[in-house]
């Protein structure tokens, strides 16, 4: 099977890098694209072997299953250029969030599913969304299934929870890598701890951490029940968290949803004015 990447930025590299690592596919197999080339180039000097193509339309003539890494926006402009060259066994895969499988299935004749990615497979580790359209099979989703278990635990999940799914999912890891920063940094300001190392205290804290959870030896709430003693000193910062915190994390959502509707409102008034013709 030959797999088509049109867009190679961040999330692009990542699908790639993490692809070719979990030995999912070889390098032959990926068939790939970018609007400025030097991103390619990068690509094709780590993996001699995938293919560099001169357009979008290249990519779609040359693979089986195709993920679109542009930015919403520029979604489509982009399917309006390679809708003709679509056939109805392919499938094409959006990893972003604003665009429904229900917009894609209006522009392209082929299957179409939505695959939302996060930084955390780059370590094959984390989640990945899945929505598939109306045209795909259930070999469909078997094939797109099994090929993130590589690098991914895929979860299907429907479109009213997709936003905030992807808050967490997407945006999480830069929201608490972010508040551990802070957490660091406050370390660094208030003791004699160098930043050095409170850097790599709090790393291995939550590294930690994650494989508790991951093993399931605690929950959430149990964890903070067996650190928190009765009188102890961890009480006493959960006392400044509880009251300081408030609805910071309400306020997040809130803006990560306002600016999801922003540019769905956006995208709807470029896919209305047009659909796919045979």
């Amino acid at each position: 099977m030959n797999i088509g990447i049109i867009g190679t930025g961040s999330m692009g590299t990542i699908l790639i890098d993490s692809l070719v690592e979990a030995k999912a596919v070889t390098p032959s197999q990926l068939f790939i694209h970018n609007r400025t080339s030097e991103k390619a180039k990068a690509l094709e000097k780590k993996y001699s072997s995938l293919h560099i193509c001169e357009s979008p339309n290249e990519v779609v003539r040359q693979s089986d299953l195709i993920f679109i890494c542009v930015k919403p926006l520029q979604f489509h402009a982009l399917l309006e250029n390679i809708h003709q060259d679509c056939y109805r066994n392919q499938l094409l895969v959006s990893i972003t969030s604003p665009i429904s499988v229900k917009q894609l299935e209006k522009m392209v004749n082929c299957k179409v599913a939505r695959a939302i990615p996060s930084i955390l497979n780059r370590a094959h580790a984390g989640p990945s969304l899945l929505s598939f359209g109306s045209r795909c099979s259930k070999e469909d989703k078997e094939v797109l299934t099994s090929l993130l278990k590589n690098i991914s635990t895929p979860l299907v999940i429907e479109e009213n929870i997709t936003r905030v799914a992807s808050d967490i999912v997407s945006c999480g890891p830069a929201f608490f890598s972010y508040l551990l920063q802070r957490f660091v940094d406050a370390a660094v300001r208030q003791t004699d701890i160098s930043e050095e190392d409170a850097t790599t205290l709090a790393t291995n804290m939550i590294i930690g951490m994650g494989k508790l959870l991951e093993k399931e030896i605690f929950t959430l709430p149990t964890l903070q029940q067996k650190v928190c003693v009765p009188g102890g000193i961890t009480g006493e910062g959960i006392k400044v968290l509880e009251e300081e915190v408030g609805q910071m994390f309400d306020h997040l959502f809130q803006q990560t949803h306002a600016k999801y509707k922003e540019d769905k409102e956006l995208i709807e008034q470029q896919f209305s004015s047009k659909t796919y013709k045979e």
